[in-house]
């Protein structure tokens, strides 16, 4: 299919749905973790790619960026695709394709003329237990490997944490007191013993189901294990800095996947990575901890039959909200930027789109419970219908760098 034909379509499915677009779900596996079996993918399928690649458990939500798994990184993994309904059946588009043939029309002509792409992308990572300490780089060190820089923000939703598993909590950063020699005498243990004990340096904080973090690059994490809805730029770079998990080793190439080569052993290098003062601020939590904040006036909102928070906010690169709509109710929800969103709870229509939650999916099967509302789409508002007597439409929604109604929520850290 040529790029004008892919044009074509979109054009004709955008008209169809008044500026909707549908994703098929797209599944992430990672062999060094083992599922949390909350994603709702069938249980026969948590290894549907196979036991060496490892189980799925992750979900990426309007993704143009490739998943990072080194050797066992699949075609297209990461990368998030349009359905198009045809006289000929479904057929699916790479939502980066589309972007790229003609993202003023769908994320915005100011955000692509500035980026040249869709900054972002979101996801549901679940796993049953925690994952290894571990930092994203800033721009200055993902750079030497051309790469982005990664910060992110999580948000534990209550719809798929019906139970913890095994270690809800996660350690942030590091200890006030922790020195570069402590940091640097734990990489190189690597190889010495099993654990490197890096966590013997860090704090560890209880995970609320409805609460969430902003976590920006540099910030040593080791997530628990919550299902966690993860807005975060369009990059996959990442070290590990813990050698070892539940038992489980981390071979020390995990240490260096996004390092240059030459700084491989240059524990300076490794040490200079991390955010000093922000690892070790005594105030962490009260920098970092998101509450859910309402977007509007919440009686208002009562009346209108919605309520809507904002509950990942502080970054300049992202931000996302939570929208209710209430039951037999249609509401007109308007938004300054375009955004992707993925239902929680509930069904009813969006536009003229059908919108649902699933109870299980196959791998493979398609659904009706991801979108992306293009940004002509967003601004002249949304029109949602709760076809349900009883219960709740819940959906999150996810915007990229360029939301004017996010700016003054974007954080300042004075550590």
């Amino acid at each position: 299919m040529t790029s004008n034909e892919k044009k074509q379509m979109i054009q004709t499915e955008l008209q169809k749905n008044d500026g909707i677009l549908r994703f098929a779900p797209c599944w992430v596996a990672r062999n060094f973790m083992q599922p949390g079996r909350r994603l709702k993918l069938d249980p026969r399928d948590y290894y549907a790619l196979g036991g060496a690649k490892g189980g799925i458990d992750e979900r990426w939500f309007a993704s143009t960026t490739p998943a990072d798994n080194a050797e066992y990184t699949i075609e297209n993994e990461g990368l998030s695709f349009v359905v198009v309904n045809t006289a000929s059946g479904p057929q699916q588009i790479l939502f980066k394709e589309i972007v790229d043939i003609m993202g003023d029309v769908i994320i915005g002509a100011e955000p692509m003329n500035k980026y040249g792409r869709w900054m972002i992308f979101s996801k549901f990572f679940d796993n049953m237990g925690p994952i290894a300490h571990h930092v994203h780089l800033m721009d200055e060190h993902a750079k030497n490997v051309n790469m982005l820089g990664k910060p992110e923000a999580y948000f534990f939703p209550p719809q798929q944490n019906n139970v913890n598993n095994n270690f809800p909590h996660t350690y942030f950063g590091l200890n006030p007191g922790v020195t570069k020699d402590d940091v640097i005498r734990c990489l190189k243990a690597w190889a010495e013993r099993g654990d490197n004990n890096i966590l013997d340096l860090a704090r560890a904080y209880r995970l609320e189901v409805g609460t969430g973090w902003d976590v920006p690059p540099g910030i040593l994490h080791a997530p628990g294990s919550l299902l966690t809805y993860e807005p975060q730029r369009a990059s996959d770079v990442s070290i590990f800095f813990q050698s070892q998990v539940e038992g489980r080793h981390n071979a020390r190439d995990t240490l260096t996947k996004d390092i240059p080569k030459d700084k491989h052993y240059d524990y300076d290098y490794l040490f200079s990575i991390l955010d000093w003062k922000l690892n070790v601020d005594p105030n962490f939590k009260e920098n970092h901890f998101l509450l859910p904040k309402p977007a509007a006036d919440e009686k208002l909102m009562a009346e209108k039959g919605y309520s809507e928070k904002w509950v990942v906010y502080g970054s300049s690169h992202f931000s996302a909200k939570e929208l209710t709509v209430f039951p037999g109710r249609t509401v007109t929800i308007t938004d300054a930027a375009a955004y992707g969103l993925i239902m929680m709870q509930g069904y009813g229509t969006l536009n003229k789109v059908k919108i649902e939650t699933p109870n299980m999916i196959r791998f493979g099967e398609l659904t009706s419970d991801e979108m992306f509302v293009t940004d002509a789409a967003a601004r002249k508002g949304v029109v949602i219908t709760n076809n349900s007597d009883y219960e709740n439409i819940v959906m999150l929604k996810h915007f990229g760098p360029e939301n004017p109604e996010a700016a003054g929520l974007i954080k300042r850290y004075t550590v």
